[in-house]
Order: structure tokens, then sequence, then C-alpha cells
């Protein structure tokens, strides 16, 4: 199947081609032509499946363009809220729709302006219903969407959501996305949806098959040199490291900046415009490196993501699906790699055999495979670059001082460095070693995951929501419940 089969309008066929989409995802294979059919839906498909373009397209498919506010979409997050917006945004670009974010913390007449001239508006429960529930707004759209259930759900927004509805009048067409389905979201699927279709994406479909995924078993005290010793190696364009506590965020991107990496934190302890400005310059590649939290990260849709790095392995198999959905996108490859130790193996095997998927054992690069793998990237970079007239200037200047040899050779010392490689020559674990690890994880069914993680963390640890210490995960999601309800 390609997206020519849905007889999109030509407008959006052309801006999924400008967005290099090639073929439909999954949930999208099964949700556009029910959406597209008029029906209500609930669709179960974790982040990063393309959920977004499931129900972006073919609502903006079947928008009529009269100038009134035809679609709401409901998600947990600011961040989520300005990114959705965006990619329905680029979707309807050639089609001259406008849209509309709006979200805490911002200006009530700056967003009631966007509103009046928008078509689609991307909310966050908070402050949607504070302008329903004031008279600042009314809404009849003919389309309504949750997103990230589940996450709504967690954050309180139960409540919310079933007071929005009471304020939407007319008829509509009503779509939920959501990860997982407890008993509070199928109840209020019964109440706001009209004998909806089901859509599941099963677990062997949750990863993607262009992510290639693999693990590297360390001691505690070499986690870190491990990371930057990956970092080296792989030389990602563009990645995503994954802590369990917003403490661990900073310490490790201030760790990386300090050594000259493009790094910088996201958590929800940071400011909202710091926030913004980090998201945005990581999007613009002006930061290779994003450090963060799973809640700080949740939603985050940057197409172009070449690795994710599990600095600690997460709590739960759906956290890891949500994680390495970040890379992988819009049919290019990715790398997942996770960092682990031998105590945390067991639940490395859970999540494997949750998820469905392969996770391949590999070995940390020694000093000299760095060596190599820079010396290799440098000749392939010279035999591509250009000579230009200044470079021809330098080098005649250069001859009245040195011989040809001394200045190619200084040149090259400067480009390729072997005295930057730090930490040991070896860090982890051999094979035979990690064998017997698995070995003994797979032995060891009467001590699961649960009881490692209260030796661990100290009894605060089990946190499905990847955050860690309840500190760690719940706090951010607290902080964006108060940041949308601020007003």
């Amino acid at each position: 199947m390609t997206f020519s089969d849905f007889n999109f309008k030509k407008e959006i066929f052309k801006a999924i081609e400008d967005a290099g989409f090639k073929e439909p995802s999954p949930v999208q294979k099964e949700a556009i032509p029910l959406v597209l059919d008029g029906k209500d839906l609930v669709a179960q498909a974790h982040t990063g499946t393309g959920k977004t373009a499931a129900f972006g397209l073919p609502i903006l498919n079947m928008l009529e363009l009269d100038g009134s506010v035809e679609a709401v979409v409901i998600v947990p997050t600011r961040e989520l809220a300005m990114q959705v917006s965006d990619e329905i945004f680029k979707f309807g670009k050639n089609l001259g729709i406008s849209t509309a974010t709006v979200y805490g913390g911002s200006s009530y007449q700056r967003q009631l302006k966007f509103i009046a001239n928008s078509s689609v508006v991307v909310a966050t429960p908070g402050r949607l219903l504070d302008l329903l529930s004031s008279g600042k707004i009314n809404l009849s759209p003919k389309y309504m969407v949750l997103d990230e259930a589940d996450e709504m759900l967690d954050m309180g927004f139960l409540d919310d959501i079933k007071e929005i509805f009471s304020h939407i009048e007319g008829t509509r067409q009503t779509l939920m996305f959501s990860a997982t389905m407890p008993h509070q979201i199928k109840e209020l699927a019964k109440t706001i949806l009209y004998r909806p279709e089901f859509v599941s994406i099963t677990k062997r479909d949750a990863t993607n098959v262009n992510i290639k995924q693999n693990f590297y078993v360390v001691d505690e005290w070499e986690r870190t040199d491990a990371l930057i010793r990956l970092l080296d190696f792989k030389n990602p364009t563009k990645s995503i490291i994954f802590c369990r506590t917003k403490k661990e965020v900073d310490e490790l991107s201030t760790k990386l900046s300090s050594k000259g990496y493009s790094a910088k934190g996201l958590h929800g302890d940071m400011e909202q415009r710091q926030r913004e400005e980090v998201i945005k310059a990581f999007k613009r590649s002006a930061l290779d490196t994003l450090v963060a939290t799973d809640v700080a990260a949740r939603g985050l849709d940057v197409s172009d993501v070449s690795h994710v790095f599990n600095y600690h392995i997460p709590y739960d198999s759906e956290s890891y699906v949500h994680r390495i959905g970040r890379t992988g996108r819009a049919g290019r490859e990715g790398m997942a790699i996770s960092i682990v130790t031998p105590a945390e193996f067991k639940s490395l095997q859970k999540i494997q055999k949750d998820v469905g998927s392969s996770l391949e054992s590999k070995i940390i690069p020694t000093i000299k495979d760095v060596q190599v793998k820079k010396r290799t990237s440098l000749l392939e970079t010279l035999k591509n670059q250009e000579i230009n007239d200044i470079a021809r200037e330098l080098i005649d200047e250069l001859k009245t001082e040195f011989v040809d040899e001394d200045i190619a050779l200084k040149l090259a010392s400067m480009m390729y460095s072997v005295n930057d490689i730090e930490g040991s020559d070896r860090i982890g674990k051999t094979p035979n070693e990690i064998s017997r690890i698995a070995q003994r994880a797979k032995n060891d069914r009467g001590s699961g995951g649960r009881n490692r993680g209260r030796n661990n963390r100290g009894g605060r640890s089990r946190n499905r929501n990847g955050g860690g210490s309840r500190d760690g995960g719940n706090r951010d999601r607290n902080n964006s419940r108060n940041n949308n309800r601020r007003r």
C-alpha cells in the first residue's frame, strides 16, 4: 500500500511527498480508511507509529474550509500541542489551512485571535476547558481527536475531558488514540464516541522495522564512559539520550557539554521558555544531542534523529517503545542503543519478549576501534572536500615556512587527534561474560526486576513512566498539569 491508495487531494499528497513519507505505517493503513468513511475510532498504538498523520491527513482531506474551527485535537502537554500543530500545518500548507495552538501560561487574547482565524485547534485540556467554561469561545467542530488519551488520564485530566465534551455543540466524528487501554479509557470511549471502530497495533508491529536495536553490558561505574565511547564511535548526526531522573539529565548534559559535545538537557523543572528554546534548537540542528526524561520528551517529533541512547533502560516495555520511536521516522533508518548492567539484564529480557523484536548484544569499541573509525571518516571527508581559493592562498603562505609533507602532517594532525579518546581501552563485558549473565538472568526466576529495582533505587523507583524516582517522573506530570491550568 502507498499513500496514493487513499485518494487524498493533490495538495495533501504533495505535502506527503515533501515530508519524505514513502508508505503508510500499520496504524495509518488501518485508521485512515475508517476516518475517511466517517467512523468514530478507537486506535491503540504507541507513540512513534505515525498517529498524527493517521488522524491529521484524513481530517485535512475532509475539511470544508468554511472559516470556522472544524477540528479540535486535545493532547496532554504543551510540547506535544506545538508539535502536533506544526505537523498538521505542514500537511495542510498547500490547502491554505491555519492552526492554533492553545495551552496554559500564554496570553488569552493572542490565543483567542489565533482560534478565530484557524481551521484546526490543537489544545491541552486545562486551557481549552478554561476558554469553553468561561464563554470566551464556543465550538462546534466536525472532528474531535483525543491524542495520548492514557497520558491525559495519568495526568488527571479525565474529568476535564468529560467537561470539555459537554461544552461541544452539534454532531461530530470523534477519534481516540491511546498507547494503552485501561478501564477508564474504555469507559470514556463509550461516553463520547458513537459505535466506534477499533484498531490495535500488536506488540510485534509496535517497534519500527527500520530501527536497529543494540545493547551493551557494562558495570554501573562504567556507564558514563561507555556512553561517551559510543558517541565517539557512532558519531550520530542527531541523538536523544534518555535518563530516568531530572538530576541525571542535568548532570549528564553538563558533563557532555564540558567535554565539547553539543548537548543540552530537557526536563519538567525547566522554565517553559527554556524548554521551547532547547526543542527548537534541536529541531533546526543547532543542537546535536538532547538529554531528556521520558515525560519531557513525550511526543517529541523530530524526523531526523539518527540515534536514541538509553542511558538507563526504562522500567517497562511501553516506555521503551516510546523512547526508540523517536528515531527511524519518515522512512529513515534509526539506531536504538541501550546501556545495561548485569542487574538490569532480566528487565532487558522482559522488554525484548514484550516488544517482540530482537535486541542484539554488542561490545563497547576499544580506543583503537574509535581511532580507525575516525581515520576512515577523515579519509572520506578529504576525498569529498572541494578545494577553494582561500585554501590555495593558505597553502602558498605555509610553503614559505614548511615543506609540503610537514604542511600535510600538521593539517591532518589538527583534524585527526588520537589523544581525545577518554576512558579505559576496554569498557564493559566480553561476549563470554554476557552469555553467562544472560543464562543467570534466565535461570533467576525468583528475583524479578521489581525486587532488583527496589534494591538499586531505594524502593522508590517503580515508575511506569520511566521518570525514575517519584520526584523524577510524577512531578513532570504535575508540572504539566499545573502549567496548563495556571490561568
